[in-house]
């Protein structure tokens, strides 16, 4: 598919259908995230699959939206692998995961598997439910599965700013 075509038409779906996402495809998308490019390719991304129905049970405690999805994908970053700018300190961490994550939510788009980023979650409560290390910083879950076939774009969707609102030429 034409990119910006694929870019325009993936949406966040709000309404799975039961159906699983098949091992071969879930390969795919993590192998799109595998090879998103991160700073100084330092590669901080730790990724988690959440799929069995327990997982996924302790994935909603931590967050407040359900749309129905059989799979769920938690990157997290280990803040001691990110690399860090020498002047300010500053962290390539949420930039790295936000990279991995885009990869990712346009591979399974491409694969006809629908995605919702959800940023509304609780970070606590993924690492006590999770386990996950202290060091490892959750920073963007992606909930996964076959569009219902009702599912539809949310009304927003199509609505852009003009292009002169947000590029400046310098």
């Amino acid at each position: 598919m034409d990119f910006i075509k694929l870019a325009e038409k993936r949406y966040s779906v709000r309404k799975f259908s039961d159906r699983k996402v098949e091992q071969d495809k879930l390969d795919l998308i993590l192998r799109a995230g595998h090879v998103a490019p991160t700073a100084c390719n330092i590669q901080p991304q730790r990724i988690y699959v959440i799929q069995s129905d327990k997982a996924l049970e302790k994935l909603q405690k931590c967050k407040k939206s359900y749309f129905g999805e059989t799979l769920a994908i938690l990157i997290c970053v280990d803040r001691n692998a990110c690399w860090k700018r020498e002047y300010d300190g500053k962290s390539s961490g949420d930039v790295d995961a936000a990279i991995v994550t885009t990869h990712m939510m346009l591979e399974a788009y491409e694969l006809g598997i629908g995605s919702t980023w959800v940023m509304h979650f609780d970070p606590e409560a993924v690492r006590a439910e999770f386990g996950i290390p202290g060091h490892e910083d959750p920073v963007s879950l992606l909930v996964m599965g076959y569009a219902a076939p009702d599912a539809t774009p949310s009304v927003f969707h199509v609505q852009k700013k003009d292009l002169k609102e947000i590029v400046t030429v310098l």
